[in-house]
């Protein structure tokens, strides 16, 4: 239960955690889609040579690359905003998971970063440098660091987070023992999922919109908590009013 006087500060956070997650939800969708028209790392040289030679498509990754930082940021700001809220909900939280929290969702973020950048980095040049079209092998050999960067270790910080968060929130009573499994389901997947197929890492997208949902919950809870600050105008039973 939380404290009364921390009601306000505890909804707060909890709904500014669930907008910047919704907010991080939607632009990384919209991000992998568009940065999905690059050709794939089993595609031929001749789809490679074809995209960069002066695809129209190019203009839609190099969007999809713009607007990766910006869902980086809003995760940022949404894992920023938990930890707000789990400090007024359970001020003495597991130390092993609240540690692991914090550097999972930055190891996420610094690999989605270094990773999308590698896949985009020759539509980026070729729209927007101008240059001429890259030979395929280096476009495949970027593309194979980008999605190794991604698939292998980004998703793995993605999958931790979800569990750490997932715990913390469970304990704090923010998720109830159903969508608790649910989201302990998305993050193992995440965790020990083998595949390179974008449509995968949708997974971490669907964990952080079910979480998010449930904060938007707890911070309508909190605020329709009636507040029980005492009323000092009142007199007590023996007659005399508090000091």
């Amino acid at each position: 239960m939380t404290v009364p006087g921390n009601a306000a500060e505890s909804a707060a956070a909890a709904r500014i955690a669930a907008i910047s997650g919704l907010v991080f939800a939607v632009l990384f969708v919209v991000a992998l889609v568009l940065m999905h028209r690059a050709p794939k790392l089993a595609d031929p040289d001749a789809t490679y040579a074809a995209f960069y030679a002066g695809g129209g498509d190019q203009l839609f990754v190099a969007i999809g690359l713009y607007l990766v930082p910006f869902a980086g940021i809003a995760f940022l700001w949404h894992t920023t905003a938990i930890r707000n809220a789990l400090d007024t909900l359970t001020p003495a939280p597991s130390t092993m998971a609240h540690g692991l929290n914090l550097l999972a969702g930055i190891i996420f973020v610094i690999l989605l970063f270094a990773g999308t950048a590698a896949v985009g980095a020759v539509a980026f040049g070729v729209y927007f440098g101008h240059t001429p079209a890259e030979n395929p092998a280096v476009a495949r050999a970027l593309t194979g660091l980008g999605y190794g960067l991604v698939f292998i270790f980004a998703v793995r910080g993605a999958g931790m987070f979800a569990i750490t968060t997932t715990t913390l929130l469970r304990t704090a009573k923010v998720l109830p023992t159903i969508p608790a499994v649910i989201a302990y389901l998305l993050a193992a997947f995440l965790l020990l999922a083998v595949t390179n197929n974008p449509v995968a890492f949708l997974v971490f997208p669907a964990w952080v919109v079910l979480v998010s949902v449930f904060l938007l919950r707890h911070s309508a809870a909190s605020r329709s908590l009636p507040d029980r600050t005492p009323d000092t105008t009142r007199p007590t039973l023996g007659g005399a009013t508090p000091s």
